[in-house]
């Protein structure tokens, strides 16, 4: 992982205010990493927040899997996700998909408010950071019967 974060922010609808103030707060750090945004939050982040975003599409309509593609291809490090935990969500299975993949691929989770400032205020948020990429060989193996 490089000193310059490639960094995913992502926010269900109750939480896009929270998001907008986080990343206003956190502008000057934030602007000198790559950003990634899915849909209406990407839209905020550089309407409101003034940050360049690459804009996917909303999370319903794919950008959550948008994202998932992009960590599954080495092109995300990180993923600020604000998300509503007392909403039902219509694209759920995404939702826990994204998550998956990124534990999958060892991608560090910021989940709410709390989690992203200590991502942010963390020595390593501006440095190199080599990330072990877990070796699943052994459970694929078991899986497909090829143990050896």
């Amino acid at each position: 992982m490089n000193a310059r974060k490639r960094i995913a922010l992502v926010a269900h609808d109750e939480m896009k205010p929270k998001m907008v103030a986080w990343a206003t707060t956190h502008k000057d750090v934030l602007k000198k990493h790559e950003l990634y945004g899915t849909g209406t939050t990407g839209g905020l982040m550089a309407s409101k927040v003034g940050l360049e975003v690459t804009c996917l599409k909303s999370g319903p309509l794919g950008g959550d899997l948008e994202l998932g593609n992009l960590i599954v291809h080495d092109g995300l490090d990180m993923l600020i996700f604000f998300w509503d935990p007392m909403t039902a969500q219509p694209h759920d299975v995404d939702v826990k998909a994204l998550l998956r993949i990124s534990a999958v691929y060892n991608i560090p989770i910021a989940c709410n408010q709390a989690s992203a400032d200590f991502f942010i205020t963390s020595s390593l948020f501006n440095e190199e950071y080599a990330a072990d990429l877990p070796d699943y060989k052994a459970h694929i193996n078991r899986v497909v019967g090829n143990e050896s």
